[in-house]
């Protein structure tokens, strides 16, 4: 049996549609949704299932558990203090022993060392990644690189997801860390434990650590990106002079209404894959994992819809520095410096006079690892392709490609529109990645992607400013 309650909302007038937004052909997700980033929100598919006045009473509505999720320590302080309890038919201990998942078969790497990957400061891109035929989204789940180790809780992963098939009567749980999933070809039909979730190319969903989901596949085979972070959580990056508004807000974030499932004990097996250190280990359990009735707090998975970024950009010359692109940053122990931020180059207008519009040439103290969604990314329109990847490490050289460069140096500068069509996005980093073997070794890298800057025009002069 399936339960939910929500209201709906009416649809927004249609002057309201901010520009940007998915064509109106899109798919409707068909879920609702709480407003808002980082809220501490209550949900009952139940009425009345929410006990009143306290957390664990002795016997809770309807003969629920209580349960909490605690996604930070008991004693961090309020102001970053993240849980939420659930009131759940079955407490999720119902289950039996792990035992391990594929054991050396699944593609996943936790710990990042000589011993598991390989690092080189070339310039790296793939070419789209291939659907991986018969498996699901956990099956399909290959580490590209990252940094650090899972259980020092320092660090991150990067890894791709290409799946051909839904999970059936499987769950998948993270212990290592928080996951921000960009699909990039084919809608997610999410289930999570607070609820659904539907996430379509253009949008981003976040499932933080330990909350148990599952991912359907609406449109058939899809594939995208995911960003691991091992410490600490996403959070809304600080505006400054901006102000108070601007960039991603965040009324525009989505999360789950409670929705249950309740399945006979014993009527089906489901299968609860656990990803712990790195390794993936499963446990057997007779009923649904998604028997949530209703929930309360601040720790839940979430969505956003890309196309409602407020873009910031520069109004007089030169191109600003990629940060005011920032959608969410998970931020390290030095201020102003992030184990990971997702920035996004969306669809904006360029009105810069005497200026080198294309993204400059740039050496970074930070790694970057990009992405495609769809279009062409306007510093590479070519070999950098809507589900392939780049990398461009500590330190290493990067910029537009040749035909960019004399596009931007002998065009007559217009105001005009940039990334129609378009959006790339990039995992940036603090920390130096390592590659997996099988990312280095893919038949989908490119080889030849030095190139795109060899034949750049020398044009130099000694007598002539």
């Amino acid at each position: 049996m399936l339960a939910s309650e929500a209201v709906t909302p009416p649809p927004p007038h249609p002057s309201h549609k901010p520009a940007g937004t998915k064509h109106d052909n899109a798919p409707v997700d068909p879920y609702t949704y709480h407003d808002g980033f980082g809220n501490h929100f209550s949900s009952e598919a139940l009425r009345g299932a929410l006990p009143v006045g306290q957390n664990t009473p002795q016997v809770c509505p309807y003969g629920l558990y209580a349960e909490q999720l605690s996604g930070t320590a008991f004693t961090v302080g309020r102001c970053g203090n993240q849980r939420s309890w659930l009131y759940r038919i079955h407490p999720s201990v119902m289950h039996r022993p792990f035992e391990p998942y594929n054991a050396g078969g699944h593609g996943i790497v936790g710990t990042f060392d000589s011993r598991t990957t390989e690092t080189t400061p070339t310039q790296i891109r793939w070419l789209p990644f291939p659907i991986a035929e018969g498996l699901d989204f956990v099956d399909s789940l290959r580490t590209i690189g990252g940094a650090g180790d899972t259980a020092l809780k320092s660090g991150l992963a990067v890894h791709v997801f290409t799946a051909e098939r839904s999970m059936d009567r499987r769950a998948f749980c993270n212990s290592d860390g928080d996951l921000l999933i960009v699909p990039q070809q084919g809608r997610l039909d999410i289930t999570t434990e607070f609820g659904m979730i539907m996430a379509a190319p253009n949008e981003i969903a976040v499932i933080q650590r330990g909350m148990r989901f599952s991912v359907a596949l609406p449109d058939g085979p899809s594939r995208g990106y995911i960003l691991e972070v091992y410490d600490g959580h996403f959070e809304l990056p600080d505006l400054g002079p901006i102000g108070s508004n601007g960039l991603a807000n965040p009324r525009d974030f989505k999360t789950p209404v409670a929705r249950y499932e309740n399945t006979e004990s014993g009527a089906a097996e489901w299968s609860v894959i656990n990803k712990y250190q790195g390794e993936l280990f499963v446990a057997q359990q007779d009923h649904s994992p998604f028997d949530v009735v209703a929930w309360h707090g601040n720790y839940a998975p979430y969505k956003y819809d890309l196309a409602k970024f407020n873009v910031i950009g520069s109004v007089s010359f030169d191109h600003v520095d990629p940060s005011v692109f920032t959608v969410l940053t998970c931020k390290s122990a030095h201020p102003g410096t992030a184990v990971a931020d997702f920035v996004i180059f969306p669809p904006r207008f360029e009105v810069q006079m005497n200026t080198f519009r294309p993204p400059y040439f740039h050496r970074n103290c930070m790694s970057e690892f990009m992405g495609l969604i769809r279009g062409e990314y306007e510093a590479k329109k070519g070999g950098f392709l809507p589900g392939g990847a780049s990398l461009h490490s500590m330190m290493t050289p990067h910029g537009p490609d040749a035909s960019t460069v004399v596009n931007a140096t002998t065009r007559e500068l217009k105001p005009g529109r940039v990334a129609d069509g378009t959006q790339a996005f990039m995992f940036e980093s603090m920390f130096q990645l390592r590659l997996t073997k099988w990312a280095v070794e893919h038949k989908q890298r490119d080889l030849d992607y030095y190139k795109a800057w060899q034949n750049i025009p020398i044009t130099f002069n000694p007598d002539q400013i």
